[in-house]
């Protein structure tokens, strides 16, 4: 990666352009041609330096609810837990960690009750009834930018 990859990535993190050709517009802050933003982009997706590229909206602007789960799955069914949750399309983050609770993510959707019923749809797919429904009380992060 270099320096003008990491100007990429910093412009791209908070300043993405809202535009018809939002890689063009980033090539000309770099002196760059829309294809050469397209590539470069592209290796570091392929790196794994670039996960995704897309919107983060405050759900609750948007009237929408939003909850933390944490999912105490058994070793022999986490693939498959994984995969289901990921099949929903208000799930935006999903990672496994150390202990009881192995599973963790986030889960948006119009209101409390389809949570609801998505959290027992997912308990009635996969077996695993042990899923903890954490709603924010109150929000901290704001916005979190990585300067490269």
């Amino acid at each position: 990666m270099d320096e003008i990859d990491r100007g990429i990535l910093n412009e791209i993190q908070s300043d993405f352009p809202i535009v018809v050709r939002p890689f063009e517009e980033i090539g000309k802050r770099f002196g760059l041609e829309e294809e050469e933003v397209i590539r470069r982009i592209g290796a570091l997706k392929k790196e794994g330096v670039v996960r995704r590229i897309g919107g983060n909206f405050n759900s609750r602007r948007l009237d929408f609810a939003s909850t933390l789960c944490a999912a105490r799955v058994p070793e022999d069914k986490v693939e498959q837990f994984v995969s289901v949750v990921n099949g929903y399309p208000g799930v935006t983050h999903n990672y496994r960690r150390i202990g009881p609770y192995n599973v963790w993510f986030t889960l948006i959707a119009r209101d409390k009750d389809l949570i609801t019923e998505i959290l027992s749809e997912i308990a009635s797919r996969t077996g695993v009834k042990d899923i903890l429904d954490l709603p924010a009380l109150k929000t901290f992060k704001i916005k979190v930018d990585f300067e490269l």
